[in-house]
This record gives C-alpha cells, structure tokens and sequence, in this order.
C-alpha cells in the first residue's frame, strides 16, 4: 500500500521533471493541489488519514500578552537567546539538538510579558513529519511572531531551506491573506468571479482544483487579478495555513566582517546580534516589541488618577469591547459607556465618551463605567 510520504515524493519528482510554461500551467496547478492535500493529511493531527501518523504537540500552554516562537537549525543560538532576554535557563552548548523539547520563558518588556518558546533545531524534512517536524508544526502555527535565528557564518541556503519548511506546513512569513473568497453553495457548479481577467487562474482550473478537495457547488470571487494557484490552495485549506510575521534574525556576527554584517543588517525584516558578545540583543528585543505591534493602555478608576505603574496589554485594532474581555470575560455584559483620554480621543486631553466599538491607540487612559 502506498504511504502519504510516498505519494508526496511521487508528486514532488513529476514536479520537478516538468517544464514551467503556459502549456503546463494547468497540470501543475492540479499537482501543487494534491500535494497540499497530502501534506494537510501527513501532518495535520485532526486528519482522518490513517496513514498519517498523529502529530503531538509539545502542550506548552500559551500564557502572557503574545507568544513569540524562536526557529532555526541546531546550534544557532536559540537557547543562549532565550537564556539572556529571560530568567528561563535553555540547555546551551556548541553541539547540535541541544534542545530536544520546546523550553519556553517570560519576557518582560514595556509593561508586557511576551512568551518566548525556544523550539527544537528544525532539520531538512521537518515538513514530512522527520525529526520532530509535526510537534514542531503544532507549536510554530500558534505564534504571534516567528523569530527565525540563522547563522550569520553560514550561506543563505539556511534561511531558504527553513522558509521552504515552514511554507510546505502551511506557515505563511510576512504575507497576508490572499484577496479571494469562497461561498459555498448546494447546487449550481463552480463559478469564477472576478472584475478584471485574471492572470493565473481561469474557471477550468479553479473547478479542478476544488474537485480535488470534494468541493463541487461554489462561487469564487477574486478581488486581486494576480492571485496564484497557491493563493487558492491557501484559501481552501483556511483552516491549516496561518500568516505569521517573521523576523530573521542573525547570530555570530562577531565571527564575520563588518562589510558582511552591514550587507546582512540591510536585508528586509532583518536583524542581527551576537549572543556570545552580548551585541546588539536589546536591538532584538526592541524589534520584537515593534513587531507584535502591542498597544498599552491605563486604567482610571473615577474620580482617581490613572494607574500608570501596570499597563493593560492589548493587540493593534482592539476595541473598547476587546478591553473589556481583556479585564473580565463578564464586564461588557454590564458595560454602560466608556471615557477614553488620549490619541484616539477627538477631543484631545478632554475625555471622550464612547461605546463598544471605539478603537483605542497606544498609551490611550481608559475609565469603563457598568451600568
């Protein structure tokens, strides 16, 4: 009986003898289709193959205002990261898998506390489900942000070979979510929406590729005309793909030229340091906080003063309903309105008054009055 891994490699090989061009376009979109199916199947711990083996995730709670998820090859770094910005005490040693668990550890920062999860060293065919792919999968789709630690002594083929992993287990770096939506239906077929012609996709296509998952009753509407068949895929398999931000971050710098750390420093979401030295870790740390894009905000209780010595902790484009379930799951039950001072108050030091659905900005003092 042929495996799931099998039929991966089997599809991966056609793929790669065939010709990219206008003319295979159509039977390559179908392969990249199966292949993501399969690989859904081999690695997802839901999946009702029986072929593929259970992926148990490392049951590292996920507690503080984010998590952040430390990805890299063995003995790059991670654990002497994790040891400096942390009280947490990685095994660290010049050897590869020293970490053979996910070790996780508390950073404190700008009134926050940020989950830092060091993962074990990921290996070439983690996607497979080699090593401990899958565990590392179940863990790596639950960050807020993926710091990806690479060496800075070593080629850009690291840095390659780790996106190439993550992309083929459904982690998407630095990417949003493609401008395609589906609407499922009980009859009437597949059809494809679209206000300008698309540039990859046609309506033969996209049929194929829904059929492959059993979808056959669907409207497809395409808001972006250069959307791939990837995106499609992407969309599809909503459930088991995330958009994760990533900051690369390269170690060892002490060990190569000022010419090459300048070079490396200049690439896009990019960051460099060296634990060994202790340069530049804050500069991390920093970005870190500049990635998650937190907002903080004070309480003031009436007829008191704002309470600036514990910010409360809360994601970019939260609402005065997410402050609410932040405090207490029962408080907006009671809510009656709330007074916001700050940046985000149209009428500057002056308070304003507002209901469930006002946006709140950093550094915002918020009163909420219960009914």
């Amino acid at each position: 009986m042929v495996t799931i891994s099998e039929k991966i490699k089997e599809i991966q090989d056609e793929m790669s003898r065939t010709q990219i061009n206008k003319a295979t376009e159509y039977h390559l979109g179908l392969l990249k289709g199966k292949l993501a199916k399969y690989r859904r199947m081999l690695l997802d711990p839901d999946s009702s193959s029986s072929q593929g083996s259970k992926g148990q995730g490392f049951e590292v709670s996920k507690s503080g205002d984010a998590r952040v998820c430390l990805i890299g090859y063995p003995s790059v770094g991670k654990s002497s990261f994790l040891s400096k910005v942390t009280k947490t005490q990685s095994a660290a040693a010049a050897y590869e898998f020293t970490t053979l668990t996910s070790v996780p550890g508390v950073l404190h920062y700008e009134g926050a506390e940020i989950q830092i999860v060091d993962l074990p060293g990921i290996i070439k065919g983690a996607s497979e489900g080699k090593g401990r792919g899958r565990q590392v999968v179940s863990t790596a789709k639950t960050a807020d942000l993926i710091l990806m630690v690479l060496d800075a002594t070593k080629g850009p083929d690291q840095r390659e070979n780790l996106e190439r992993e993550l992309e083929a287990i459904g982690i998407r770096l630095n990417k949003s979510k493609p401008e395609i939506t589906i609407k499922y239906k009980q009859s009437g077929g597949i059809k494809l929406i679209s206000l300008n012609p698309p540039s990859h996709l046609d309506e033969k296509l996209v049929s194929s590729i829904l059929k492959e998952y059993r979808i056959h009753n669907a409207d497809v509407t395409l808001k972006d005309k250069d959307v791939t068949v990837d995106d499609l895929i992407d969309v599809i398999n909503e459930k088991h793909v995330v958009y994760t931000p990533c900051l690369y971050v390269y170690n060892k710098i002490d060990a190569v030229s000022l010419e090459e750390v300048d070079r490396i420093a200049r690439e896009p979401n990019t960051t460099v340091m060296s634990c060994e030295m202790e340069l530049s870790i804050e500069d991390v740390v920093e970005e870190i906080w500049y990635r998650l894009d937190l907002l903080r905000l004070y309480t003031k209780r009436r007829n008191a003063r704002p309470d600036f010595s514990e910010p409360l902790v809360v994601r970019n484009q939260s609402t005065i309903e997410d402050v609410c379930n932040s405090i207490h799951k029962d408080l907006k039950d009671n809510f009656k309105y709330a007074l916001v001072w700050g940046s985000s108050s149209k009428f500057g030091v002056a308070p304003q008054k507002c209901g469930l659905n006002h946006l709140v900005h950093d550094q915002d003092v918020v009163t909420i009055v219960t009914k």
